[in-house]
């Protein structure tokens, strides 16, 4: 094994590493709004569910130097609102280009061609083409010295047609392809996916879909 002490790193050998190896991480497409009303889309890889009572999610967004906000932490921060949205393939390119850097009274939908629609209870609008939309407000806030860590409360889910059964509350895998990080400029797929037998211990892979094992957890 090669042995790294971290604390004889940089933090640009820290963030390489650790982005680079805690992967697939999944991401959050999030929009907030800017103060004359535009609206910010930026995609998030440092994200992910933290708990169900109460419902909550976390992305932490990387402060920009000397001593300035990213776009969506400010939002957040003045407004205590914001939806994270899940990109699955179809939405992956225009996501990535969410990315880019545009001024504060640029939309980055009208950019990308992403279609805004009107939210149920937070003012940021969600995307309508996504698949997966989580309506939030700010739960708690945490800050070190090099980021903002938002604990967003979910009070509103948006799913597409089809991807949940509301009668058992089961998502139907295997029509879900969202794609997650893989360090620097890389992307992953869910196309190939496998289960696990516990009575046996035996990997099964299913190429091109979720076995029915998976297919609704």
């Amino acid at each position: 094994m090669t042995e790294i002490d971290f604390s004889e790193l940089d933090t640009h050998a820290r963030y390489k590493l650790m982005a680079s190896l805690i992967v697939p991480r999944p991401i959050a497409l999030i929009t907030t709004l800017a103060p004359d009303g535009a609206v910010n889309a930026a995609p998030f890889s440092m994200f992910n569910m933290l708990g169900e009572d109460p419902p909550v999610l976390m992305v932490s967004i990387n402060k920009l130097d000397p001593g300035q906000l990213k776009d969506t932490a400010a939002h957040i921060l003045r407004t205590g609102e914001f939806v994270v949205h899940i990109a699955d393939e179809p939405i992956a390119a225009a996501m990535h280009r969410c990315g880019d850097r545009l001024p504060v009274t640029e939309s980055e939908l009208a950019y990308t061609g992403l279609t805004p629609v009107a939210s149920r209870t937070v003012d940021p609008p969600r995307i309508a083409e996504a698949p997966v939309a989580f309506e939030c407000v700010l739960h708690e806030t945490m800050e070190t010295a090099s980021r903002y860590v938002f604990i967003g409360r979910v009070q509103w889910l948006a799913v597409r047609e089809g991807l949940v059964d509301t009668e058992r509350w089961r998502v139907r895998l295997q029509e879900f392809f969202p794609v997650g990080r893989f360090g620097a400029s890389f992307y992953v797929n869910c196309r190939d996916r496998f289960a696990i037998e516990a009575d046996q211990g035996l990997a099964v892979e299913k190429r091109g879909g979720a076995s029915t094992a998976i297919d609704e957890m």
